[in-house]
């Protein structure tokens, strides 16, 4: 008796997902250089690329606190860079009035 091959497993799904997950941080990363390229260097508006990223981010979050994946730690680390980010807009904009 011939055995069948075996076109897809968990094992597959696992890499597929890892690579999902390497692209998404390329994306994710590269837009927010593009954007601080375009507003540090050329003086540009890139509300649009920043957009992409926190609407990402955004999408990510909530299918994952509707599958109910989220942790205490996870609030905790992400109120904490909600609000170092906030203090440093603070200082930034104090910085180049």
């Amino acid at each position: 008796m011939m055995g069948e091959a075996i076109g897809r497993d968990e094992r597959t799904t696992s890499v597929e997902n890892g690579s999902y997950r390497w692209a998404y941080l390329v994306l994710s990363f590269g837009l927010l250089l593009s954007t601080a390229y375009r507003g540090f260097f050329l003086d540009q508006q890139s509300w649009d690329l920043l957009a992409l990223v926190v609407l990402g981010g955004v999408i990510t979050t909530t299918y994952q606190g509707t599958h109910r994946v989220l942790t205490r730690r996870w609030a905790l680390v992400s109120l904490g860079a909600l609000v170092g980010a906030v203090l440093l807009g603070v200082i930034l904009v104090a910085v180049l009035r």
